[in-house]
């Protein structure tokens, strides 16, 4: 049994490694580790939990390795949080209900892994970066499609409930009515998943949509002027106003000028990558009337995204402003989230802002917003999403916003720089797509205008509450029979003696 157990642990912690959400992931693999660390967890003593602690952590820690995400206090802690929080359930399953009643040994793992992913994308500092099975298994178009139904997080109960059902099978030698049950419930979601694939529609009425990057002759100007690249000069603390004024013209010129060929080109929205333009605050109005004349001149929807220099705490600001075919400002947005220990602006609180288009009903996010599904909840046909990343980041962060389509019912169009622009259907279709990190030039993108719209976006997270009330109940219940047991053995030693 104890080489039995460890080949469980080896497996589990392989399969754990290769399903951390990041480039290197075997899907499947989000289904294997859970089953397998389960059971090493329940067939042994308590000494099996800090191995599996040490699994979660390290699959954690590879994820951040896979990423090449900045190294801070801040973010080896969050990420060391992250493999912590994601044990729970483990802990709970075998310190709560591991001679509970069967039902609680069935539901406690999956609400629990349901839970510990809700609260770590709702009220964590690093919102669904990190240990989201939805994300891990998006190739599974048809699975994940039950997020537009209960959001993400109810695709961990469903791989939580794989790793209890099939334990218990393991467990009992037999393929009981549970497992049939299980695979009935896992078969209806995947058949609901396929008809809302052929339901959302991806023809007429479209839009054409233009992302925008500063030219690689643009950036190399503005780090002639800065002696350093663009990303060494994100912190706007460490950067002298007179250089951002002196790299400014070339860098605006560029960027307006891709706006006017994209609009000659077709595009009725055009959007720029995150800090797209940088600024210092004194030109910034002269800046926005260029803006709001190009958009009128160009008559396009024009989305402005810059990283505005101040002379002042906090520094900075990381805006998006959109304007009308007639060149009227429809909105200030601010990032809602910024990065933490990566970012020092202040965030908005004002939640993402909607107009009615020709074109439907746009709105708009900023890159690490989209991180979090909570504030997505968005009535709109289009959602803007300008970005900013790094060639490891790029193509697994904007995969991660697809989702939030998924979940809202929008198309999602990510301009992302150095990383992987991508729109989306509402059903986390590939419409068209650009590798950032080669190509600088104009992409376009063919858009649905009309959005499905969805449970989720409505009833937002009542499902991740149930299960969290689910965990609750059960630990509850547990510890009151646990004590009635307790109390029941005591009162028959006393009988007997």
């Amino acid at each position: 049994m104890t080489r039995a157990r460890y080949a469980c642990l080896a497996l589990g912690a392989i399969a754990a490694l290769l399903s951390t959400g990041g480039r290197w992931d075997v899907s499947i693999a989000a289904w294997v580790a859970p089953v397998l660390l389960l059971r090493f967890v329940r067939t042994g003593p308590l000494t099996a939990l800090p191995a599996v602690a040490a699994v979660t952590i390290a699959a954690a820690l590879l994820w951040m390795v896979q990423l090449a995400v900045p190294v801070t206090a801040l973010t080896l802690a969050g990420i060391a949080g992250f493999g912590v929080v994601l044990w729970l359930p483990y802990a709970a399953d075998r310190l709560i209900v591991h001679h509970g009643p069967p039902v609680a040994r069935l539901l406690m793992f999956p609400l629990a892994l349901m839970s510990a992913q809700f609260l770590l994308g709702t009220f964590g500092p690093f919102g669904t970066a990190y240990g989201l099975h939805a994300a891990i298994l998006q190739d599974w178009a048809p699975l994940v499609q039950l997020s537009a139904v209960t959001g993400p997080y109810a695709i961990a109960f469903l791989v939580g409930a794989a790793a209890t059902v099939v334990n218990l099978v393991w467990e009992t030698g037999r393929l009981d009515r549970v497992a049939i049950g299980y695979a009935a419930l896992l078969a209806l979601v995947i058949a609901g998943g396929q008809a809302r694939l052929i339901g959302v529609a991806t023809g007429e009425p479209t839009v054409r949509v233009a992302g925008i990057n500063p030219s690689q002759a643009a950036i190399d100007a503005e780090t002639a002027v800065h002696g350093a690249s663009r990303l060494a000069v994100t912190d706007p603390r460490t950067v002298r106003p007179e250089d951002v004024r002196a790299a400014a013209p070339a860098l605006l010129d560029d960027l307006f000028g891709q706006t006017r060929t994209a609009a000659r080109g077709g595009a009725k929205i055009v959007m720029w990558s995150e800090n797209a333009a940088r600024v210092v605050a004194a030109d910034k109005q002269s800046y926005l009337d260029r803006a709001a004349r190009v958009a009128d001149e160009e008559d396009v929807y024009l989305l402005v995204a810059e990283l505005t220099y101040l002379p002042a705490a906090p520094f900075g600001t990381d805006q998006t402003h959109l304007f009308d075919p007639d060149g009227r400002l429809r909105w200030d947005y601010d990032k809602a989230r910024p990065i933490p220990g990566l970012e020092i602006y202040r965030p908005g609180g004002h939640g993402a802002p909607v107009i009615d288009t020709e074109y439907g009903r746009i709105s708009s996010m900023i890159c690490y917003d989209v991180d979090f599904p909570a504030i997505t909840h968005v009535d709109a046909d289009i959602m803007l999403v300008p970005g900013g990343d790094w060639p490891e980041m790029g193509r697994t962060h904007t995969d991660m916003a697809s989702l939030r389509g998924i979940e809202n019912g929008y198309s999602l169009v990510r301009q992302d720089f150095n990383g992987q622009s991508t729109a989306y259907d509402a059903a986390g279709r590939v419409l068209s797509t650009q590798d950032t990190t080669t190509d600088s030039g104009i992409w376009y993108a063919t858009v649905p205008v009309r959005s499905p719209g969805t449970p989720y976006r409505f009833t937002g997270e009542v499902s991740s509450w149930l299960a969290l009330a689910g965990v609750l109940t059960l630990a509850a219940t547990s510890m009151v029979a646990r004590r009635r047991s307790a109390t029941q053995r005591a009162h028959a030693v006393a009988a007997s003696g």
